[in-house]
């Protein structure tokens, strides 16, 4: 259920905020940024990208979603069931999410990881920080890691 709370901002106008998104808003502001980059840059549209390892019941075990834009692979997130880790499925979902972005004429990829992720993995497939982000929660820190294509 999409929990939807109104507060009056002027006019005709309203914010509303959605504790469940609504698939049909999101895509309004991914058209619409991705129209002006177009305009303004003359830059190719940002298209998603999604990546998973299915079982033989067809259910989701592992998986990578993102999006390339503007020569850029960015990966949101990826995960591997644990049962199934430490057995090669991580790195041929990163292969097939970067086959994907070079088809997609990307020269570099981006990520980030929390330091009790997947630092080590991710810095085996080539990927390097380019920088720290810290402030979270108990003490956390948050790797921003890139990597040339």
């Amino acid at each position: 259920m999409v929990s939807i709370y109104f507060e009056p901002y002027g006019g005709d106008y309203y914010l509303e905020r959605q504790e469940e998104p609504i698939p049909q808003d999101e895509q309004v502001l991914f058209d619409e940024i991705s129209d002006d980059a177009a305009r303004k840059k003359g830059m190719e549209r940002i298209k998603p990208f999604r990546v998973y390892i299915k079982d033989s019941n067809q259910s989701v075990v592992g998986g990578a979603t993102g999006v390339t834009f503007y020569g850029c692979l960015y990966v949101d997130m990826l995960w591997v069931e644990e049962s199934i880790r430490d057995q090669g499925f991580g790195k041929k979902i990163m292969e097939e999410a970067e086959k994907i972005a070079r088809e997609r004429k990307c020269t570099f990829a981006t990520l980030n990881t929390m330091d009790w992720e997947a630092l080590p993995f991710y810095e085996k497939l080539g990927y390097r920080i380019e920088f720290v982000r810290e402030g979270y929660e108990k003490a956390s820190k948050m790797y921003m890691l890139r990597k040339k294509l």
